[in-house]
């Protein structure tokens, strides 16, 4: 629980850190935009009073502080009209067959100086367009960033989480293997001096039980290959078994079609899934409840659902049930939805989700499997 808070706490960091240098960066632009906005407004009235005083020239004036500042305009396109709106110069225009268009775009931006019987309509320059665009590129860096620092983030857990499942499944099929392999020598030395006792078929069961268990954490470790089996025994096992575990007021209800249903599964894997998803019906129905379990053959798919009566998963929880140390439960370490999950995910290739969940009246957990 405390690596998924740390894991959510660092991703709220990133994206807030985005946000801030995002909001920086708009402002401070913003601010040299306008400055430099203002900057060419003052040259262009500059400029044009320079054409104003050139055109009232006469051959005696000497114009060539006039002409400098007229040649020294080289970034800022500006185009000069007469009374009766005709183009009389243009400078710093790459397309020059829509002049009078873009003069027009000018007029309608309010980007006009007026000098006695001319218009001087003037644009913003390469550099201000570049500077104002240069805050979503940059914006656009640092979102890039903050994606592939989390899928990072993301992925180094899901690497630490895999060695651990992997370190203690294997650890746990060890530490089992040894006590289980005494246990069933135990039982059948009891078997052959006490052969007309009735608890010990069932302790011998308890013993078999253990050692399916063992043999489940050993398979966690690798990669098991999946062979045909049968969806509808692997049900029927399950139902048998907490027929067995749980009290009478939980009643379990199978709908099961009537041939047999066939995947390519560890059929071993699959139960401690089903298992799993009635174990905690059975915690959140308190001991007391319906738990129906379904399976539906379709043309592409086969469709398993486990349905309770219990209190229901809460709105703001459905998104994590399947997270590593997430439980609502006061004992419990929160890994059996997540061993479910990547059960099914990782090892059967197929999708385990929340189909439906109401607090108060139940839940349905959905696999789907491909054929």
């Amino acid at each position: 629980m405390q690596w998924t808070d740390r894991i959510r706490q660092v991703k709220i960091i990133l994206v807030v850190a985005a946000v801030i240098i995002a909001v920086a960066s708009l402002l401070v632009s913003h601010f040299l935009v306008r400055d430099l906005s203002i900057e060419e407004r003052h040259r262009m009235e500059v400029w044009a009073q320079a054409l104003h005083a050139l055109n009232e020239a006469d051959e005696t004036t000497d114009v060539s502080l006039v002409l400098s500042v007229m040649e020294g305009n080289n970034t800022i396109p500006v185009i000069v009209m007469n009374s009766e709106g005709g183009i009389d110069d243009y400078r710093n225009i790459d397309d020059t067959t829509n002049v009078e268009r873009y003069a027009r775009s000018m007029i309608k931006a309010g980007d006009t100086i007026r000098i006695g019987q001319q218009l001087v309509c003037y644009d913003e320059s390469i550099m201000l367009k570049r500077l104002q665009a240069w805050p979503y590129v940059q914006l656009g860096i640092v979102l890039i960033f903050v994606v592939v620092a989390i899928f990072a983030l993301l992925s180094s857990k899901r690497a630490e989480q895999n060695k651990v499942w992997v370190g203690l499944s294997k650890e746990t099929a060890h530490q089992l293997g040894t006590p289980v392999s005494s246990l069933m020598a135990w039982v059948e030395m009891l078997k052959e001096q006490y052969p007309q006792d009735d608890l010990l078929p069932e302790m011998d069961k308890d013993v078999k039980r253990l050692q399916l268990i063992a043999d489940r954490f050993s398979k966690i470790g690798s990669l098991p290959e999946p062979v045909d089996a049968s969806m509808n025994d692997v049900l029927v096992h399950v139902i048998d078994y907490m027929d067995r575990r749980t009290s009478s007021q939980v009643q379990m209800i199978r709908h099961l079609p009537d041939h047999e249903v066939i995947v390519k599964m560890n059929a071993s894997l699959f139960e401690w899934v089903v298992e799993n998803l009635c174990k905690n019906a059975v915690d959140a129905m308190e001991g007391k409840g319906t738990i129906t379990l379904t399976l539906f053959d379709e043309p592409h798919q086969v469709v398993i659902e486990v349905q309770d009566t219990g209190k229901g998963i809460k709105k703001k929880d459905l998104n994590s049930v399947f997270t590593p140390g997430f439980t609502t439960k006061k004992r419990g370490w929160g890994l059996g939805l997540s061993l479910a999950k990547r059960i099914v995910e990782e090892y059967h290739k197929g999708r385990i989700f929340v189909k439906q969940s109401e607090p108060g009246k139940g839940t349905t957990f959905r696999i789907e499997m491909k054929k």
